[in-house]
């Protein structure tokens, strides 16, 4: 028998084991081994150019092979990446190391929320996918937020230790993983055991013609429901500009006096405002898309406004607003997205709305690595 409560519980406990680190402030740890904030930003770029190629295809498997299959190595690529994080000194090996973390990303983003939805809608409960979101993006928040508290101990201690304990932390969160049941939802008139069976026959050649088929049709999919394209887009274009504010905060605020023993407090602060956005966004279930969209690109913006004031208390009342504003947006398109998308190519379309985001990244990721360095 399937049991729902235990499957969402079980995906809430792994998020918070993929997301809980020491190592969560690593812009500033990278910036305390003496790495420049174009090398930063370059590192950044090389997490999306990894993302770009492998999230549609990541994607494609989870809805072929299975959603947890791909979150079992997406913990494995995670707990590789703080494995070579830890072993490496120069910046060839970072680059390594990030690219490891940006597989980890992959087959995690598609698979864990294409799993939920189809575990809610097994039971007929879809409704509660949004509340799903919301709970998951405190969960993000709050697992970012001790790591972030922990700057202070990842620098007292050193990046070698402190990536080795990550690297623990994403096996442990792999084996819970393993407990996940997959889900497969009955479209089209084809059963579970069809799909299986079609799957097993022939494996290299069906590997190919359905990986194929599916690409094939979320493209089509995208084609035919231009709303669902732009909402992508829009999404991925303020998440990756409060992304990059959060992300050089972490250098910018020492820059701008704050102490690494603060660091961590300041960097907490911030990811509350995504806790309380996240919890404001599901009691405006009446508010129009439009002028969601409209307050929260507002918020992000006046976020990366605030940073530039050099006072360390404004920056981090502006890393607040902008990640309240981007969380709540974020869940919101999530959850409208979701119920415009069919249940089989699911996964490789939450991957190509990550594929979108990396696009957006790639580009602006060297910029504002630039840019934040030089104003």
């Amino acid at each position: 028998m399937f049991k729902i409560k235990k499957q969402i519980n079980t995906l809430y406990i792994t998020h918070l084991l993929s997301e809980l680190s020491i190592t969560g402030a690593w812009v500033a740890i990278l910036a305390a081994r003496g790495f420049s904030l174009v090398q930063i930003g370059f590192a950044e770029t090389i997490f999306h150019i990894t993302s770009l190629i492998f999230e549609i295809p990541s994607g494609l498997l989870a809805d072929v092979y299975g959603r947890k299959k791909m979150l079992v190595i997406s913990n494995l690529m995670t707990a590789l990446g703080a494995f070579v994080m830890a072993m490496t000194s120069g910046f060839i090996g970072v680059c390594i190391s990030i690219s490891f973390h940006a597989l980890g990303y992959n087959f995690a983003s598609g698979s864990r929320d294409a799993l939920a939805y189809d575990s809610f809608k097994k039971v007929k409960k879809e409704s509660r996918y949004e509340r799903y979101v919301s709970n998951q993006s405190i969960i993000y928040r709050v697992a970012n937020g001790i790591s972030t508290l922990c700057a202070g101990v990842a620098l007292f201690i050193g990046y070698r230790p402190a990536y080795l304990i990550s690297a623990v932390t994403s096996v442990v969160a792999m084996i819970i993983t393993m407990t996940l049941k997959e889900v497969k939802i009955e479209e089209n008139g084809k059963s579970e055991g069809q799909q299986e069976e079609t799957v097993h026959k022939n494996i290299f050649l069906q590997m190919i013609i359905q990986v194929a088929a599916y690409f094939r049709d979320s493209i089509l999919f995208l084609f035919r429901n231009s709303k669902a394209t732009k909402l992508m887009f829009a999404n991925s274009l303020i998440g990756a500009i409060d992304t990059l504010l959060l992300f050089f905060l972490q250098s910018n605020l020492r820059d701008a006096g704050l102490s690494d023993k603060l660091l961590g407090l300041a960097l907490f602060t911030m990811e509350i405002g995504g806790i309380i956005g996240a919890k404001l966004i599901l009691k405006t279930k009446n508010v129009k898309y439009a002028y969601v969209f409209t307050i929260c690109t507002l918020g992000v913006l006046a976020g990366v406004l605030l940073e530039h004031t050099s006072m360390v208390v404004i920056m981090t009342l502006g890393g607040f607003i902008s990640a309240m504003a981007d969380d709540a947006l974020e869940i919101r398109t999530g959850a409208k997205l979701q119920d415009m998308f069919p249940s089989q190519q699911r996964a490789t379309l939450v991957s190509i709305s990550s594929f979108t985001f990396s696009v957006i990244m790639i580009v602006l990721s060297p910029l504002a690595g630039y840019f934040f360095s030089v104003w």
